[in-house]
């Protein structure tokens, strides 16, 4: 699946903004960050998908659990050369957490 497919066949998710943790340090304990554009999953609403760079050649994708996301942080917007604006996120999920990340690749012969 080419990086265009992979942002185009997918539908842009409005993330609930998540109240700001009151500690921060705590936050970082407990979670780990993962920054990338956020798409609704394609079968299960429970389930959201990160594109980590959606432009890039070899892009790779997380899906994680919306109940395992425990704040959500905006970040600047990606604007690509013809103008579609691309929505960017920090989500911090709870470490010990169950999830994928997929390299979708062509498949070729190997010498």
């Amino acid at each position: 699946m080419s990086t265009s497919l992979l942002i185009k066949d997918t539908v842009h998710m409005e993330i609930q903004t998540f109240q700001r943790p009151a500690d921060m340090r705590r936050l970082k304990e407990n979670h780990v960050a993962f920054s990338g554009s956020p798409r609704q999953h394609w079968t299960d609403p429970a389930k959201v998908i990160l594109v980590a760079d959606p432009y890039s050649r070899s892009t790779f994708y997380y899906e994680f659990r919306i109940a395992d996301i425990a704040f959500v942080q905006d970040l600047p917007n990606i604007v690509s050369p013809d103008e579609e604006v691309i929505p960017m996120v920090r989500v911090w999920v709870k470490k010990r957490s169950l999830a994928l990340r997929c390299t979708p690749f062509i498949v070729e012969e190997t010498v």
